[in-house]
């Protein structure tokens, strides 16, 4: 037994024990007299989780077998939480019963494996029973619920997100403060995102944390608020910010591996594709513990991506995103796997846009036709081109191809909201309003038999219906504002909706609902009808009637450069005033003031014609002496044009 080490049991009465490297040796010391001495093991767990030591405590509980695991279940989970083995954790933490500990470590492993709106409801229900909450317990509950919403809005479930803005009570910690500045980013909140990440930094310095453990919180918000700066465009101050982070002083690899791509993307002027690609590739793996989400994931692989198409390495970019392509089924709408199909597109097109890009990226969609990722980079290249009308054809191809499919996935694909937006907005700027009524329809019919549907698309539809003065379109309105009007009963837009479709067919059933909504006279108070009159109404042309050439605009990148017209050259004596001989143009040879020398000179220009009349041809005119009339002349015949003798034939 080590000398100067006191029992186990002296150490534990102590209240006021705050060194848990001594605890531990006096665990390893009880464990050296007794190994099965169940209480020195628990306490051996309980002190290495409290040094951070997470991986010898796992080992610990292996080694110690059920003994140790059966009356310390929370101590495991939460060891294998910090470990990274999440699946483990949480089967144990869920077979706890009535412990909120084990609900706290149950919502982290929720949390960590991206089921975020199951964490949600757990810590929904922890708010709930705050009463016999711990000492601070409801703070930290607020913290990690406003962090869960974060990642909602990040995974597109932002529906599930109740507080869509920041309390009084998110600005009282910077924590909070924090997670509500992310859960701005994803719905485009920049402005909001860089006061409330502004407030975080202030609190966290003004906070009674140590001087390590301030720049240790505030590295993550700085790094946050780079990005913002970039999003909103304020380059200086940006690149400002990201010249004070020090990338070694984050503790966290996944951290700093954002931080790294934020401070390459801030610094525009001076920024290199191969040095940027070399700087990313050079970056140390990530532990199992400190993982990226997977939106995370994602994005850092399509920088990636992008630096290896800047740096022209497109036939590795081609063939890593073929086999990734490969392996997963087409059509879907999942982003992660449509990105990656654009970018193949783009290694295929080496960049290129116009028609050089639809040169090399059509033959692509013959082996791949149900390739959304595909087909939406061929329609915004059609797009780019001015081509609206081949870029239906391509989407109409595509729906028409999944019309025939009886795969309730590819029934999905086909009515997905996104996609029937672009085929809405391609047909609003040709003017074809029948086409979107139908469209809008056909969506909507399908999407009401399924649980997931989206309010958007709904009231899209119910809108265009209502333009139609069909009583079956304004009847399959009705249907839809109806089932919009029974969710949410607060939504103005969806009642009005509803009003308008049953008015003038049934106007009893929406007379409580026309009551609810604001007067005319109301919403008209602050108009002036007499200015409005005055002013007449403009008449903007369509997109379809602006566009009256039925050929497509050349590509700006194909347009001959404009040539300069230079200034004539005049010769030095040049003279403006003096009169110009008008056959200085002509060869000398037939100038009028020609006069050949020599003899041979002489007869060659008299037997020249000189503007006169040709000696030979059937027929020359004369003509009479002042009265203008045409006469044949007589034939000349010349003297040396005598017959010819023929030869006699010979005997």
């Amino acid at each position: 037994m080590a000398a100067g080490v006191p029992a186990l049991s002296t150490l534990l009465k102590k209240a006021t024990i705050v060194d848990h490297h001594e605890v531990l040796n006096a665990a390893n010391v009880e464990l050296q007299r007794s190994k099965g001495d169940a209480k020195a093991q628990h306490t051996k767990a309980i002190a290495l989780l409290q040094l951070d030591r997470y991986d010898e405590a796992v080992q610990f509980f292996e080694e110690t077998g059920d003994s140790l695991t059966r009356i310390a279940q929370l101590e495991h989970a939460y060891a294998l939480y910090k470990t990274g083995n999440l699946e483990q954790a949480q089967s144990i933490a869920q077979d706890i019963k009535e412990d909120r500990g084990a609900l706290h470590l149950n919502a982290q492993t929720h949390y960590r494996l991206e089921d975020f709106s199951q964490a949600a409801e757990i810590y929904k229900s922890l708010m709930k029973g705050h009463q016999t909450a711990v000492e601070n317990e409801e703070n930290d509950i607020r913290i990690n619920g406003s962090a869960t919403d974060a990642q909602l809005e990040w995974k597109r479930q932002g529906k599930l997100v109740q507080k869509k803005k920041a309390a009084r009570e998110d600005l009282e910690a910077f924590e909070t403060a924090y997670n509500a500045a992310c859960a701005c980013i994803p719905r485009g909140e920049f402005s909001q995102a860089e006061f409330l990440l502004k407030r975080a930094n202030e609190l966290c310095s003004l906070s009674d944390l140590s001087d390590d453990m301030k720049s240790d919180e505030l590295l993550p918000i700085n790094v946050q608020r780079l990005y913002v700066l970039s999003a909103l465009g304020k380059k200086d101050e940006a690149e400002r910010l990201a010249s004070d982070i020090t990338l070694k002083e984050i503790k966290e690899l996944s951290t700093r591996q954002i931080a790294q791509i934020n401070k390459l993307t801030t610094f525009t002027k001076t920024f290199n594709p191969y040095l940027s690609h070399r700087i990313v590739q050079s970056t140390l793996s990530l532990p199992k513990s400190d993982r990226l989400f997977e939106f995370q994931k994602s994005l850092t692989l399509q920088n990636e991506l992008a630096l290896n198409l800047l740096s022209s390495k497109f036939t590795g970019v081609r063939n890593s995103t073929a086999d990734f392509l490969q392996e997963h089924t087409s059509p879907t709408t999942q982003p992660e796997i449509n990105v990656l199909s654009v970018v193949n597109a783009a290694a295929h097109a080496q960049n290129r846009l116009g028609k050089l890009g639809l040169t090399s990226i059509l033959p692509l969609l013959e082996k791949r036709p149900n390739d959304v990722g595909l087909i939406l980079t061929i329609i915004h290249l059609y797009i780019l081109t001015n081509n609206h009308g081949s870029a239906i054809t391509v989407l109409e191809t595509f729906f028409k191809n999944l019309d025939l499919s009886a795969t309730a996935a590819d029934q999905d694909v086909r009515f997905a909201p996104g996609l029937i937006a672009v085929l809405v907005s391609l047909y609003s700027i040709q003017g074809r309003k029948s086409h979107i009524r139908t469209e809008l329809a056909k969506a909507a019919s399908y999407w009401r038999h399924k649980s997931k549907h989206s309010p958007d698309l709904f009231r899209a539809a119910g809108l265009a219906l209502l333009d139609s003065t069909s009583s079956n379109d304004r009847a399959a309105a009705g249907e839809i504002f109806d089932t919009l009007h029974c969710q949410d009963p607060k939504d103005k837009l969806s009642a009005a909706g509803y009003v308008a479709a049953y008015a003038t067919t049934d106007l009893t059933k929406v007379k409580s609902t026309l009551e609810r909504l604001p007067r005319v006279a109301r919403l008209t108070a602050g108009i002036d009808v007499d200015a409005l009159e005055a002013a007449a109404v403009p008449n903007v042309p369509s997109a379809a009637a602006q566009n009256t050439s039925k050929k497509r605009a050349a590509d700006d990148s194909t347009k001959p450069a404009k040539k300069r017209i230079r200034k004539p050259k005049l010769p030095k004596d040049f003279d403006p005033n003096k009169t110009h001989d008008p056959e200085r143009w002509l060869p000398l040879r037939d100038r009028s003031s020609y006069r050949p020398k020599g003899k041979k000179g002489k007869q060659k220009a008299q037997a020249l014609t000189q503007g006169g009349v040709s000696e030979k041809g059937a027929e020359s005119l004369n003509i009479a002496n002042g009265d203008g009339v045409l006469k044949p002349a007589s034939t000349v015949v010349s003297a040396s044009s005598k017959p010819s003798k023929k030869k006699k034939p010979k005997k």
